[in-house]
């Protein structure tokens, strides 16, 4: 198993790892490593996937360096090795939105989370990190992203999950192959707020999408969270 890194921003990296079984064209499961005074992880891993991941971190900086453990929403491939990151950087804290934390965190994180409020900047020191809470968007009620101010870069998590092993980084579209994906997955919760949360995450103007799964995106970011709340707006609409 190989974990690839690729710098998609200013001191954003992402950390790529293919898994060729999970669907029939493959699958990518990515973390993004933030470069800053404080630096932080976005997305932990599967449990099984902490040491590959953890070799590619050190390729970048030392793995005790790091300051915050982030992730969108509590599920094993965003957290699983949530624990296996605070062992290995001992002055690292787990930061999350505050639904998270109470129903969650406070229980399974070794040390006790950091809990912020939607709209809350975690100041990196170089890279300002504003947490939105987006409950059940894509799906958990914890759900969330961080959307980094200086460089305008919006952790997406789950959002816009597409297939296969593209390129790292691509100003090609990412709305169609995520849709395509969410019509194989069914994975999105559809609700009557779903479209209006999607919208004020491009009313957010990013202008690079870094993607859990799939590549990340530069360019108008507004485009593909705008395209995808339409998607969502006519799906949950349909009978049944």
């Amino acid at each position: 198993m190989e974990t690839r890194v690729e710098e998609i921003a200013g001191g954003v990296y992402r950390l790529s790892t293919f898994v060729p079984a999970v669907t029939p064209d493959g699958f990518t499961f990515n973390q993004f490593l933030i470069d800053a005074q404080e630096p932080m992880l976005f997305h932990c891993g599967h449990r099984g996937f902490f040491e590959p991941i953890a070799q590619a971190v050190a390729r970048i900086m030392p793995v005790e360096r790091l300051r915050w453990i982030g992730f969108g929403h509590v599920e094993a491939d965003e957290c699983g090795a949530m624990n296996a990151w605070l062992a290995a950087a001992p002055n690292a804290q787990v930061v999350h939105g505050q639904t998270a934390c109470d129903v969650s965190l406070n229980d399974l994180a070794d040390r006790p989370p950091r809990a912020l409020a939607s709209g809350e900047v975690l100041d990196l020191g170089g890279k300002r990190m504003r947490w939105v809470d987006t409950p059940h968007v894509p799906h958990g009620w914890e759900a969330g992203v961080f959307f980094e101010e200086a460089g305008a870069t919006l952790f997406c998590g789950d959002l816009l999950t597409h297939v296969g092993d593209p390129a790292a980084l691509t100003e090609a579209d990412v709305a169609g192959p995520a849709i395509a994906a969410e019509e194989m997955f069914h994975a999105m919760s559809l609700g009557s707020g779903t479209a209006a949360i999607l919208r004020g995450l491009a009313a957010l103007s990013p202008r690079t999408l870094a993607l859990m799964h799939g590549s990340s995106f530069r360019g108008d970011g507004s485009a593909p969270l705008a395209a995808l709340a339409d998607w969502c707006g006519r799906a949950g609409r349909r009978p049944g």
